[in-house]
């Protein structure tokens, strides 16, 4: 399809796509890297452990090949012999082969790191697909590397060769040289040569490790909609986030209606605004316990009614209460005033409707500060703009 083609994958891929990769056992590697650097550390240490393993395994050689009147008289001793010889030579190269090792395995941590993971070796019939196989055969990455094996060859070969030709006197001269001082000779020149083409193997270790790194994260790029889709996957749809959200919701709404029973009043603006008040000894200020707008005050009316829950008119008050006020929390101090009037006169009527007596009075002038009440406020504003427009 074409949201599947490499033209449309302009995403970098993100961290749950290299995990995953990860875990497929697919890292990047530079084969390149591996070589340069096991070979040149096993160069290295045969230049400076060179000469102590050739004279340990030419004493070992002597030793092996004497014999005495009791070895060719009974194999055993011979055998026995043979058996110390070659766990001491085993014992003499552990240093060089432990090196090597700890190499090959260091290696890998400078691109890639370790990745111990069984997935890469899985059996998969897509494998066993001649076609699968064509593919790759003629792929990109298959021409790039036919392309490096050329480039190596001729780079090594070069090297080697120009090398070898600078130091041909010395390659003659070993002909008129002792056995052992030509053989010494000789190793240092094949190990020289070597220390030369593989420090030439640099340049490839410089060119093909950006390549690898490259060419990995370019395989792993999405399209814009494989990305969204993750995102949808890790973190949920919108969809299914609103929906949550409404629930949420809901339920909130659900159990903030159920508390208005337990409120000793509800003020309201009062078509727009209803806020429900509850107030006990011991408690420090007065709580909301219900508050909404619109069609939600309503209900929070109606409800209080139903509960026979005073429904007082306020609006100064009530838009105060909806907007600096929270559920369940004490309302702001400086509507501490206006609450004690309202409440006051609750408790006061609740008192003349059971006991009779003088009927309180409607505080009509609650103390609510301008700056809490936000049609307040753009009265104030319109007032303001109003006398400008006179003054000009």
């Amino acid at each position: 399809m074409a949201e599947d083609s490499d033209l449309e994958r302009t995403e970098a891929a993100t961290g749950k796509r290299l995990d995953q990769a990860r875990q497929d056992g697919n890292v990047p590697r530079s084969r390149e890297l591996s070589t340069f650097a096991i070979t040149m550390a096993g160069v290295s240490l045969l230049m400076t452990l060179g000469g102590n393993i050739a004279n340990h395994l030419a004493a070992t050689m002597r030793q092996l090949l004497t014999f005495d009147q009791s070895t060719l008289k009974s194999p055993d001793p011979a055998i026995l012999r043979f058996k110390e010889t070659m766990a001491a030579t085993l014992w003499q190269l552990a240093p060089f082969f432990g090196a090597l090792a700890l190499i090959a395995l260091a290696v890998p941590l400078l691109i890639g790191g370790w990745n111990l993971t069984f997935k890469a070796i899985e059996p998969k019939f897509s494998k066993l697909n001649p076609l699968s196989g064509i593919k790759r055969l003629f792929s990109v990455n298959s021409a790039v590397e036919a392309i490096k094996a050329i480039f190596k060859s001729m780079l090594i070969g070069g090297i080697a060769t120009w090398y070898i030709w600078l130091e041909r006197e010395e390659i003659i001269g070993l002909i008129a040289m002792p056995l052992i001082a030509g053989i010494g000779k000789m190793t240092d020149l094949i190990i020289t040569t070597f220390f030369v083409v593989t420090s030439a193997m640099l340049l490839l270790v410089v060119i093909d490790v950006p390549y690898q790194l490259w060419s990995y994260h370019k395989k792993l790029r999405m399209t814009k909609e494989e990305v969204k889709q993750e995102y949808k996957e890790s973190d949920g749809s919108p969809e299914v986030k609103g929906r949550i959200r409404q629930l949420q919701r809901e339920a909130a709404r659900k159990r903030m209606m159920q508390e208005i029973p337990s409120a000793n009043v509800i003020v309201t603006n009062p078509t727009h605004y209803a806020v429900a008040l509850k107030y006990e000894a011991g408690m420090g200020a007065p709580q909301i316990v219900a508050k909404g707008s619109l069609k939600l005050a309503q209900k929070i009316v109606e409800s209080g009614s139903e509960h026979r829950i005073p429904v007082m008119r306020s609006p100064s008050f009530a838009r105060a209460l909806y907007f600096h006020a929270e559920l369940g929390e004490d309302i702001p101090a400086p509507l501490y005033a206006a609450a004690a009037q309202i409440l006051a006169y609750i408790f006061q009527l609740q008192s003349y409707e059971a006991n009779g007596g003088l009927a309180p009075t409607f505080p009509d002038q609650l103390e609510v500060p301008a700056e809490l009440d936000p049609y307040s406020k753009r009265q104030q504003a319109r007032n303001l703009a109003g006398m400008r427009e006179e003054v000009s």
